[in-house]
């Protein structure tokens, strides 16, 4: 299925006006919470929350490559998840299985390309396989990158990090006066990934429970008050109409960056009108 073939004409309207509001986020990373609570409060198993929670997936995924989104990740499995009960885990990989039996067809035939970070090697096997064919078989895809977070933490990744980066100080490949910020993001497993200019959280709470911490350093928060089963397309409009009307400054003054948007824009005029000479 060709996800814009068989998207509505009012759905269209909308993602264009947003399209016309600024600059979309390179790279939006999701906290999915609230799945558990809000099958509790429904009085349904808590597997139940996260089988719906798939179908959210499944229409962010679909919004955001139809916005021409270039990088969203997924918090799908923390490390500390590991400590709920065997058999909601047991439940969670089941369906992680499922998701990656029954969409991985779809996603390539639409452009996305999947990745996985995290210890992937504590997850099942028949899920570390999919997780590898799946990489390949998309991974020459140009649309959205869907990157999943599976037995992740940024700690644990920031912690690998500076393992690693001391085995190779030791086997003399780098020298501490080596190190600097490009030099230790290019340890981390998110090496590949710009950071993150949007992190969105469901269900209300507000923290980063141990997401992208290095990656989220000058990242805009937004939270939404639903739990994740219930959060759809209109709710990643809402959020990214709210970071569209937000000021980045990473630690200059507004009339800085005022400054240098006008000066970006007296350029492209500038550099039009040399074309156009050029051309005649």
């Amino acid at each position: 299925m060709n996800w814009n073939d068989s998207q509505q004409a009012s759905d269209k309207e909308i993602q264009l006006e947003l399209m016309e509001m600024g600059k979309f986020p390179r790279h939006i990373a999701i906290i999915m919470d609230g799945n558990g609570r809000w099958a509790v409060e429904k009085n349904m198993p808590r597997i139940a929350g996260h089988k719906e929670g798939i179908e959210s997936v499944r229409d962010i995924v679909k919004a955001c490559s139809q916005l021409g989104v270039q990088y969203l990740t997924l918090y799908a499995f923390s490390i500390e998840n590991w400590k709920r009960p065997m058999s909601e885990v047991s439940g969670l990989m089941k369906l992680l299985e499922h998701y990656l039996r029954q969409e991985i067809d779809e996603l390539n035939a639409n452009g996305v390309r999947l990745r996985a970070i995290g210890k992937i090697n504590s997850l099942p096997k028949v899920v570390q396989k999919l997780l590898k064919d799946s990489e390949v078989r998309t991974k020459d895809n140009q649309g959205l990158n869907l990157t999943l977070a599976l037995s992740y933490s940024g700690r644990w990744d920031l912690v690998r990090a500076v393992q690693m980066i001391g085995l190779d100080i030791r086997r003399g490949k780098i020298s501490p006066e080596d190190i600097n910020e490009d030099l230790f993001a290019s340890y981390l497993q998110t090496h590949d990934l710009p950071d993150a200019d949007l992190m969105v959280r469901t269900s209300g709470e507000m923290r980063l429970s141990n997401f992208l911490l290095w990656e989220m350093a000058y990242g805009e928060i937004y939270i939404s008050n639903k739990y994740w089963p219930e959060f759809r397309r209109d709710d990643i409009y809402a959020a990214l109409s709210n970071y569209l009307q937000r000021e980045r400054r990473y630690g200059k003054t507004s009339l800085q960056i005022a400054n240098e948007k006008q000066n970006v824009s007296e350029e492209s005029y500038l550099q039009r009108v040399f074309n156009a000479f050029k051309k005649s």
